[in-house]
């Protein structure tokens, strides 16, 4: 960028950073809590998003930083193999990023089917409220979902007399803080987030009020912080379930990142994006917050779309953001210190809440009955079972859709006006699954009738079918029988393997 190129545009991306910043601050830390590990962690993935990611980023109005979609599954995996284990499954992850997008791969990540996306949001959004109600009342979170749905009142009954329910009363505050400001908030000031206003409003009150609720730790020194990955820690690879962990990590956050990067395009009339250099961004990005132990990241649209709504216009804003988090990180690590942790829970209910987005299951009833029962069948999965089991659901339905759409196909045995001749009506897609139903239709037909076959209704249709009408004529032309394959209207693509057909019923009659 030429130097008078960033003297104009320098004003405008200071302060579209500044609001990024206030945006990411409180949900850095807050997604870390939800994930079973120290805020810290969360500032440093943030830190990575904004300097480095956002300077390799493929889309320069994405801001990348610690995700609500993947603390879940974080949360699981801190469970089940401990924090170390965090690392090495974020350096494989960051590395079949990285390698997805050299291959050029970016835009098959994006084949998902939305009601498996916005299915694993609505899944994930409700695991973060019942998690968080109880960090909400200074507690601890339970394994799972429906373990923290049974425990709720005895959390409840536990909060009264260890004043947990003060936690709670600035955790319920922050809430009602952000969906007032959301829908009440002047035009003038729509760049302020409700999240720090939420966060900032409750501590003040905590800290006037001295209440005695659990508060933010945060290291004095970053740096202890860090954990280093340790290359005795690779060998746990011998796990298949951390492999596995490893994929379904770089599979979710780049189906969210580049579903985000696509959302981000629509909102603004600058460079699009490149898909697979933020895939490879990405990559880079997951692979030092392995390497450091921090969280894993992907694009985020909440920040991304506050950072094109302040009015930036490069890829400087994103790395402000970065750098503007470092210092206050450095130099004011005590009022991190002062927050309460419960407001931060109520920042990640009210999140998770969103995530449930009512009106995208609605929108699906334009596709028909299936989408809404994918998404249904997807969210429910995640609740009941776990992420990557409601993922892998979601899959199968979709696939199970596509197969049963490509075998419909409507056959009909027509006699026309012509004696001795008939018409074998198809509508949809002929394919292998279909040549049963086919065999029975044509042994209907018959002796000495000419058959004819017009192909102009038919979407698709594969070898298995041409090659039993070729059967059917040669079995059927010592009884007189013709079968006239009339292949009009069908694509050119069709055209190449219809001609050994074409003239069937001369050839075999």
């Amino acid at each position: 960028m030429r130097a008078a190129q960033l003297k104009a545009v320098l004003p405008r991306e200071l302060l579209a950073s500044v609001v990024v910043f206030l945006v990411a601050l409180p949900l850095c830390m807050g997604i870390a809590i939800a994930s079973g590990m120290p805020p810290a962690k969360g500032l440093i993935t943030g830190i990575i998003g904004g300097l480095v990611v956002g300077w390799l980023a493929g889309s320069p109005l994405q801001v990348s930083g610690p995700a609500a979609g993947l603390a879940v599954l974080v949360f699981e995996v801190v469970r089940q193999h401990g924090m170390a284990m965090l690392g090495p499954i974020l350096l494989l992850a960051g590395f079949l990023q990285l390698v997805a997008g050299r291959l050029r791969l970016g835009c098959w990540f994006r084949v998902t089917a939305p009601a498996v996306v916005y299915g694993m949001l609505a899944g994930i959004g409700v695991l973060i409220v019942l998690s968080q109600i109880h960090v909400m009342l200074d507690g601890a979170p339970k394994p799972s979902g429906l373990d923290n749905l049974a425990g709720f009142p005895q959390a409840v009954a536990q909060a009264i007399p260890t004043l947990g329910w003060q936690a709670g009363l600035l955790g319920l505050a922050t809430i009602v803080v952000m969906w007032s400001w959301d829908k009440l908030r002047p035009q003038k000031l729509r760049f302020v987030p409700g999240a720090l206003l939420g966060v900032g409003l409750t501590t003040a009150v905590s800290l006037i009020m001295a209440l005695q609720v659990k508060r933010v730790e945060v290291p004095e020194n970053l740096a202890d912080a860090i954990d280093w990955l340790r290359p005795a820690d690779l060998l746990n690879f011998a796990d298949p379930n951390l492999l596995i962990a490893a994929f379904a990590v770089a599979f979710i956050a780049s189906a969210e990142t580049l579903l985000s990067a696509a959302a981000v395009d629509r909102m603004h009339n600058g460079q699009r994006s490149d898909f697979d250099k933020e895939l490879t961004a990405q990559g880079v990005g997951n692979m030092l917050c392995g390497v450091l132990g921090a969280l894993p990241m992907t694009g985020v649209i909440v920040r991304s779309s506050a950072n094109v709504q302040a009015g930036a216009t490069t890829r400087l804003s994103a790395m402000f953001h970065g750098l503007w988090l470092l210092a206050f990180v450095l130099l004011l690590s005590s009022v991190l210190q002062s927050i309460p942790v419960a407001s931060l829970a109520g920042v990640l209910v009210y999140t998770g809440i969103k995530l449930v987005d009512i009106k995208a299951f609605r929108g699906l009833a334009r596709y028909g009955r299936m989408p809404m029962l994918t998404y249904a069948a997807t969210a429910l999965s995640i609740i009941f079972t776990d992420l990557l089991t409601g993922v892998l659901l979601g899959f199968g339905l979709t696939l199970a859709n596509l197969a049963w759409n490509a075998a419909r196909l409507k056959i009909s045995l027509i006699d026309l006006p012509q004696s001795g001749e008939m018409e074998l009506r198809l509508n949809g897609s002929a394919t292998f699954l279909k040549v049963p139903a086919l065999t029975q239709v044509l042994a209907r037909v018959p002796a000495g009738s000419i058959v004819h076959v017009p192909l102009n209704n038919l979407s698709y249709i594969d070898h298995s079918c041409l090659e039993l009408f070729e059967e059917w004529g040669r079995a059927n032309a010592a009884k007189g029988s013709k079968l006239i394959i009339e292949p009009q209207g069908l694509k050119r693509r069709l055209e190449g393997r219809l001609r050994t057909t074409r003239g069937l019923g001369s050839a075999t009659a």
